[in-house]
């Protein structure tokens, strides 16, 4: 629930108990509530004055999107082709090689002053190529709204989603396995993504805030908010939700926090109006075609001032599945394209992005593909702290912006796009010249944002 804004949520609190409920999480930095009853009249009681708007989020969430991954930790599969890095995978991430990780190495491997904060399912902190990399004393669960900084709390539980993207940004350079974009860098574990997969708003605000409190100066947003892909401001049951993601991501930012998003694995063009067919997703309401308009976003990839990033497979053409939209998607970046065969390879399996993973029934760690949108984002979270460590104390504007300048222009394909001929469903349409809609400004530049 939202109080006035820049107002005390010290009436919202006392309407909340008057109407029988209690206040798990008190955001008053933003005017944001995070309330429980079981009251089933609850939202009608507690609406009033010194209260802005009320949203219920009971049964609500959408499912971590993990239907674009690819995984293996077969060794058998994961061999070394040698690397004068030292580290012994390393010979089968294209998707480092294609950005020039290996170049901007040689100028800087990141500062230990920079933190990413990873908002995801929780990060393995032990796992071999991570355990040194994480900022323990920076790290907790945000799983209901409410902070939990017990160790056992921000590491994964169902998923390994988290522990794939911290590897992509900061696994270690230790002759062990994979290395991170940025591996002289730090990341902390802030857990968003609920046992069943969800990613609640409540959850997703106190990650904004607890990364923004704590020093972190990027975030990676891998996800969407509420079982509706794209939250619509004129619709009474999601507003309250947009407004308190808003407040939350606009504090960090005014906290020096720059934070980076996935443009989503749905092919769907941001920009112009579609329908929707597929939201909510988990049973919570019926299923409803709904015209998306300029009034419904996919949040937090577009809320102002994030970076949103699309995904390219090692052809350096869109993926697939990657959603896109001119003035939405601001930078491209490895996610990988299993689909979209690339000449010379073994298996398309290797055309994913390989990267550390935990297996959270037997409790081992691993390496492993996954693809999407997902693995896309923190190949610029990493790009983004390598930048932040060659140049100290840039502002997330000052930062989004030169990410933008420094990236590879890549030209819109000419006509419409499918890169699976064979298959139905997956055409798009690209808009624009050298920024445009499939790749906004180009793809990502590790070299170019240290040298």
């Amino acid at each position: 629930m939202l109080a006035p804004n820049g107002q005390s949520t010290a009436r919202a609190a006392d309407r909340v108990v008057a109407a029988g409920g209690t206040v798990v999480a008190n955001y008053n930095q933003i005017g944001v509530l995070v309330a429980r009853s079981t009251n089933p009249a609850f939202v009608t009681a507690v609406s009033g004055s010194g209260v802005d708007a009320v949203a219920s989020t009971a049964g609500l969430g959408t499912a971590l999107d993990d239907s674009e991954t690819v995984e293996v930790t077969d060794p058998a599969v994961l061999q070394s082709t040698g690397d004068p890095t030292g580290e012994p995978l390393f010979g089968q991430q294209w998707d480092m090689i294609q950005i020039n990780v290996p170049q901007a190495h040689k100028v800087t491997i990141g500062s230990p002053n920079v933190v990413v904060g990873v908002l995801d399912s929780g990060i393995s902190s032990t796992h071999p190529d991570l355990a040194t990399q994480i900022a323990k004393d920076k790290s907790a669960s945000c799983i209901g709204g409410v902070v939990n900084t017990s160790e056992a709390a921000w590491n994964p539980t169902t998923s390994d989603h988290g522990t794939h993207v911290a590897g992509t940004i900061a696994a270690a350079i230790n002759g062990i396995g994979v290395t991170g974009v940025a591996p002289g860098v730090k990341v902390a574990s802030v857990k968003v993504v609920n046992d069943d997969g969800f990613i609640y708003p409540e959850a997703a605000v106190c990650g904004f805030l607890w990364a923004a409190d704590h020093g972190m100066q990027v975030t990676n947003n891998s996800y969407y908010i509420d079982p509706w892909e794209f939250n619509c401001r004129n619709d009474v049951r999601q507003r309250p939700v947009w407004q308190a993601v808003q407040r939350a991501i606009r504090y960090s930012q005014n906290k020096g926090v720059l934070n980076v998003a996935s443009a989503g694995n749905s092919n769907v063009d941001l920009q112009h109006k579609f329908i929707d067919s597929g939201s909510p997703n988990d049973g919570s309401f019926p299923v409803e075609d709904r015209t998306i308009t300029g009034a419904c976003l996919d949040l937090p990839a577009e809320a102002p001032g994030v970076v949103t990033v699309s995904a390219v497979g090692p052809t350096r053409s869109k993926s697939y599945y990657s959603s896109y939209g001119q003035g939405v998607v601001s930078v491209a970046a490895p996610g990988g394209d299993t689909r979209f065969r690339t000449l010379g390879r073994s298996s398309t399996l290797t055309d994913a992005v390989l990267s550390t993973t935990f297996n959270t029934t037997t409790k081992t760690n691993g390496w492993g593909y996954k693809q999407g949108t997902s693995m896309a984002g923190p190949h610029v979270a990493g790009v983004a702290a390598l930048a932040l460590s060659a140049h100290p104390n840039m502002q997330p504007g000052a930062l989004a912006s030169f990410l933008q300048r420094t990236a590879d222009a890549l030209p819109c394909p000419s006509g419409v796009y499918n890169p699976v001929p064979l298959l139905q469903g997956y055409e798009a349409t690209c808009s624009g010249g050298n920024r445009n809609g499939f790749y906004g400004a180009g793809e990502i530049n590790a070299y170019n944002v240290v040298r």
